[in-house]
This record gives C-alpha cells, sequence and structure tokens, in this order.
C-alpha cells in the first residue's frame, strides 16, 4: 500500500440505512437469506474457539460449484472488497494505469490509487473497447452498479484475450451475476474474478467472498491472501448458502418479475435505465433528487443519492425488494 496515498484519500460514500424505522432501498441486497443459516452459524460459532483450518476444503468446493471452477481456483476472502484489495496490491506496482468505468463501483479507483497505482477513468459502456497492453489492469463490473446492464459475455471474452495477448490482469467484478442467468467468467484464463455472498444471500455483515483465478496470479494470490482471512462462521454460512440452488433460483425469478414492474411504475414519471441486476436507475428529472429524496424519506424509504458516482448528476437508485415493500415504495414516490 502507498502510505503517502492515505494522507489525501478519503471514504467512499455507500448505500445503507442504519434506522430501523425505515424501508432500505439505497442498498442492494437481498431482503431475504436462505433457511438455515442461523443453525450453521450457532454451530460454527461454538467452534471459533480455535483457528479455523486455512485450506478451507469446504467452501472452496461449494464456491467452486457454484461458479463451475476447480477448487483450488478459489481464494477465499472476507467479502469481495478484500479480494479486490489483495489482487489490486498483487497486480499493480507504483505508477501502474488501471482502467476503470464511470460511472461504477466507486471503490475501484480508490483501491487503486491505495496502491500507488493510477486509475483511468473510461466510460462504463466503453470500457470492452480500450487497449489493455498500455495498462496494467482493466476492471469490468457485470452487472455494473449503478446502471445495472449486463455486460456482453462474447464481448468480454474477447477483451480477456487482448488483455492475456498484452499481459494485462483483467478483473471482472461479477457481485451481481448471481441475479442473471449468464455464465461465470471463473476460470478463464488471465482473468480474476470476484463474487460475494453480501447481494445474492443477504448477508453484507457476515463478510464473505472470493476470487477465482488461475495460473501464476492465482499462485499469487494464495501466498499473498491473510492467513485465516475467512472466519469459521462465515465460512460455515457461505459454503451453506452457495449450495442453495434453489434459493438463488427462487430469488432470481421474483426479483426479474419485481423489477419489471417496479421499472413500468417509475418509467410513468421518470426516464429509468434498463437494468439486469437487483436495482433500477433512474433520472430524477425536473424534481430533482433532494425533492424526491425528502418526499420518500418522509414516507419512510430510503433511496441511494447516486449523484456520488461519477458521471450522474440528477439520478437516484432503487434496490429490488420484496413485492409488499415495492408496493410502499411506488405508493410513496406517488406513481
Amino acid at each position: 500500500m502507498d502510505a503517502k496515498a492515505l494522507d489525501d484519500i478519503g471514504r467512499v460514500p455507500h448505500g445503507g440505512a442504519t434506522d430501523p424505522g425505515v424501508i432500505d432501498f439505497s442498498a442492494n441486497t437481498n431482503p431475504e437469506t436462505p433457511s438455515g443459516v442461523t443453525a450453521v452459524y450457532d454451530s460454527a460459532l461454538s467452534a471459533s474457539g480455535r483457528y479455523p483450518a486455512d485450506d478451507y476444503v469446504a467452501f472452496r468446493a461449494a464456491a467452486a460449484d457454484y461458479v463451475d471452477c476447480a477448487p483450488p481456483e478459489v481464494i477465499p476472502t472476507a467479502g469481495a472488497m478484500a479480494g479486490m484489495r489483495l489482487l489490486f496490491a498483487v497486480a499493480l506496482d507504483d505508477g501502474d494505469s488501471a482502467v476503470i468505468p464511470e460511472p461504477s463501483f466507486g471503490e475501484y479507483a480508490r483501491e487503486v490509487r491505495l496502491q500507488g497505482g493510477r486509475p483511468m477513468p473510461v466510460a462504463h459502456d466503453e470500457v470492452l473497447d480500450v487497449d489493455p497492453a498500455e495498462h496494467a489492469l482493466v476492471v469490468v463490473c457485470t452487472p455494473n452498479n449503478p446502471t445495472g446492464e449486463l455486460v456482453d459475455r462474447d464481448r468480454l471474452l474477447r477483451l480477456a484475450a487482448r488483455c492475456r495477448d498484452a499481459g494485462t490482469t483483467l478483473f471482472v467484478d461479477e457481485a451481481f451475476l448471481d441475479f442473471t442467468s449468464q455464465p461465470s467468467l471463473a476460470g478463464e484464463p488471465g482473468v480474476v474474478v470476484a463474487r460475494s455472498l453480501t447481494k445474492m444471500f443477504g448477508l453484507p455483515g457476515l463478510r464473505a467472498g472470493f476470487l477465482v483465478a488461475t495460473g501464476r496470479i492465482r499462485d499469487r494470490l494464495d501466498r499473498g491472501r491473510l492467513p485465516w482471512g475467512l472466519s469459521t462462521p462465515a465460512a460455515a454460512v457461505g459454503t451453506h448458502c452457495l449450495r442453495r440452488t434453489e434459493f438463488v433460483e427462487r430469488t432470481r425469478d421474483r426479483v426479474a418479475a419485481e423489477r419489471e414492474r417496479v421499472r413500468e411504475r417509475l418509467a410513468t414519471e421518470w426516464e429509468v435505465y434498463s437494468s439486469d441486476a437487483p436495482f433500477l436507475l433512474f433520472d430524477a428529472g425536473r424534481d430533482g433528487p433532494d425533492a424526491i429524496l425528502e418526499v420518500a424519506r418522509e414516507r419512510g424509504i430510503v433511496l441511494r443519492d447516486a449523484r456520488s458516482f461519477p458521471r450522474l448528476d440528477n439520478h437516484l437508485r432503487t434496490a429490488i425488494r420484496r413485492p409488499r415493500e415495492n408496493d410502499r415504495l411506488l405508493d410513496a414516490l406517488g406513481v
């Protein structure tokens, strides 16, 4: 980490409300969790008086089945953020440039700078066309946050091939890919994939996730990861969740149906972006974000102010929750 960078790099704003009296549409996490999580957690907690086994055999096997890769290619991490920091530390040297999409997840630029790298912003819908030979790292988020669109897989594979030829690491953030039917790029040579248990399984506080990589970069990530980087409860609950395929399918169907219903209602008043993710981005129009945020808050609804994302100046983002909660959102917004 570049110690000098810490003097002028602040925190990145995120969604998430702590007030239990509101419905939080600002964070894109599943409001439901798989059955059996509490029992698994309690059992694992009782075993936490000793260090976890650092090979994480069961977690790696479950994660490998989930994304269709080989278990040794899985690098357990305390959430996708921890995995991203590990990768950027391994892939970037001082002064290296890294392509990052905009608007997209705000932590990309911050983490590049913390490692002494130079973030090179590119419009999110133009990232697949960059020349990777000029950069040490290229970042792709699919579906992209906050715009919501899924990246074309064939074009992504062509970018991966160009990155391999150039010796450039391609980092693919698949935090929301669970909500689509598109296969993961896990196991693709030269590509490092990040996955999170936060979004699909509704467990942001658990801090469980993983990277997938092959070859030399996989070996370097495995050597560089922290020992016991995944707690015993996180590993056990993560393994349990990754095996709940019916829960994933049921959630995916619910989100798809509700997303379209909410989109149609919001579109009667505002311009709404097409989305493959469990959220919708919309332009606040003449009302402006502040007026809409205030009205929503008065009615117990918290939306995400998307003006904190680069290139967005009049936008809000809303998560897709359960039908009755989405009804509350639509009623609060008067659509």
